[in-house]
């Protein structure tokens, strides 16, 4: 539905674990495998699990990391990334607008338990000459129903 490659992630000891992804048909796509891990703070997966902790506990997460510039996008200081963080929070999903990698755009959304605790993220991602962060959020939907799916079948 999105036209562009899906990304279930998950978290682990120092990033984002890829788990398993759908990719797009599209010959020029950006390549991030099974089993690759990214940053935390600075990629859409990443940012949708930041913000589904609590304040102090990812106040304390982000103290813990290295906020490393990967792009002149990064969002390399606790202030910028908290601010950010809390926007996440409010519309319950995460982008990426080259923070990770010039030239990728992502969205995410979060996939939770029947407790409402974060399980994982859904993430679609496209090269930024084809996918703008506009029609990023233009594949809200699809994600939402993807991560909607995708809790029904874990957990109930």
């Amino acid at each position: 539905e999105t036209g562009e490659t899906v990304n279930f992630v998950v978290p682990g000891a120092t990033g984002m674990n890829y788990l398993d992804r759908v990719e797009t048909n599209w010959a020029f796509r950006i390549q991030l495998p099974i089993g690759t891990s990214v940053p935390f703070h600075c990629t859409a997966s990443g940012k949708v699990f930041l913000s589904s902790l609590r304040n102090k506990a990812c106040q304390a997460f982000i103290n813990s990391i290295h906020l490393e510039k990967y792009t002149d996008q990064t969002l390399n200081t606790t202030d910028a990334l908290i601010s950010d963080i809390k926007k996440c929070r409010k519309l319950g999903f995460a982008i990426d607008s080259e923070e990770f990698m010039v030239g990728m755009i992502a969205i995410a959304v979060p996939i939770l338990d029947s407790r409402g605790n974060f399980v994982a993220a859904l993430a679609t991602h496209g090269p930024s000459l084809r996918m703008s962060v506009f029609q990023a959020k233009e594949k809200l939907p699809s994600l939402l129903k993807g991560a909607k799916l995708l809790q029904t079948a874990l957990f109930k």
